[in-house]
């Protein structure tokens, strides 16, 4: 590849970074549907297999992902706007007892804390929030109050499926149409990155997506039989941040401890609610992902979260969506980059000198 080339894919790239992040808030529901499209397709294509037409693993597929997305979106996210009502509606009763017991506690340890006035930070919160408990329909109430982003707001969410199911109709079609298109002489390689990258990607992707799930539920479950009114929304919450090794389990104990104390203000509920978490802990790394995982993903948990991070910071939400993919791309591109150093002369060389030094001081 020549110079003039080389700048010409520099600035290429650098526009179309440039183009997403003017385009941010149009482009969200395409790459959600994309998201969903590259989650779906292996369904489809087993389907296939089986001898079934295209058009009907499609809809058979995209008619799974709707019903889901049904669910989460008219039972699940209400029960977690009712529940997060709950703990604002609790907040001046967990003051009170923070600064009536805990802090007089504290003090008799020698640490010192200033005194905090419950009053004032629950009129901040239900200043944010508003009066009522149903946190899920006051959002919608403000959104309301804008006709227009209401309707942007409906048009997103319609979009999402449609082009979920249109994508997943001419998935295949679209990838050979690209494939085509790659240059001869660079097909070989973009081809074995691209594989390298959807093996890693997919396996992190829908292993771990499992995973939450899974964990979100036992989490879940077990809070709600030990009586914790918060149950299924620390469990939620637990599963959402378990994609980082024992992040989901030292946030869920802590905040499920928190919330069992000053539910049940007893020592017994505080210790039964850390048994969900060690079987969920246990399950995770006996069963669960070495079945749905694997070994084989190669996202190091910090770089997913910087990753993450990075693409929120710089594109939003649409960054979010796209900052799994492209540190796959780049991990993959950087473990190549690696492997040819070490096959390089560059690298040869430097093993070849310190031979050479080395005879030199026998001989001497």
């Amino acid at each position: 590849m020549s110079d003039s080339q080389r700048w010409m894919v520099i600035g290429g790239v650098a526009g179309a970074g440039w183009l997403l992040y003017l385009l941010g808030p149009v482009l969200v529901p395409f790459m959600a549907g994309g998201l969903l499209a590259y989650l779906g397709d292996p369904l489809v294509d087993r389907l296939e297999a089986k001898r079934l037409s295209r058009t009907v693993s499609v809809t058979i597929v995209f008619a799974a992902i709707l019903s889901v997305l049904m669910i989460v979106l008219f039972l699940l996210v209400p029960i977690l706007g009712k529940q997060l009502g709950i703990l604002i509606g609790n907040l001046p009763g967990y003051f009170e007892m923070l600064q009536g017991k805990m802090l007089p506690w504290l003090q008799q340890l020698g640490i010192e804390i200033e005194a905090i006035d419950p009053q004032l930070i629950f009129n901040a919160i239900r200043q944010h929030w508003g009066e009522g408990s149903d946190v899920i329909g006051q959002l919608i109430a403000g959104a309301s109050q804008s006709g227009m982003a209401l309707l942007a707001l409906a048009a997103n969410l319609l979009l999402i499926p449609v082009v979920t199911f249109y994508l997943l109709r001419d998935w295949d079609i679209l990838v050979a149409h690209i494939h085509e298109m790659l240059p001869r002489r660079i097909e070989p390689r973009v081809t074995l990155l691209t594989l390298e990258s959807d093996e890693v990607l997919g396996a992190f992707l829908r292993g771990q997506m499992l995973v939450m799930l899974a964990l979100a539920t036992i989490y879940t479950l077990g809070l709600w039989m030990v009586g914790l009114e918060l149950a299924l929304l620390i469990g939620v919450l637990a599963g959402l941040v378990s994609f980082v090794p024992y992040l989901g389990l030292i946030v869920g104990v802590v905040v499920a401890g928190v919330a069992a104390l000053m539910q049940f203000q007893d020592v017994l509920p505080i210790v039964l609610v850390f048994v969900p978490f060690i079987v969920g802990q246990l399950l995770e790394g006996m069963v669960l992902t070495p079945k749905l995982v694997g070994d084989r993903i190669g996202l190091h948990p910090v770089a997913v979260i910087f990753a993450v991070l990075a693409g929120g910071q710089l594109f939003g939400f649409l960054g979010v969506l796209l900052a799994l993919p492209v540190a796959a791309v780049i991990m993959v591109m950087v473990r190549h980059l690696h492997q040819e150093y070490l096959d390089s002369a560059l690298y040869d060389e430097g093993s070849v000198a310190v031979e050479l030094e080395g005879v030199d001081q026998h001989d001497a």
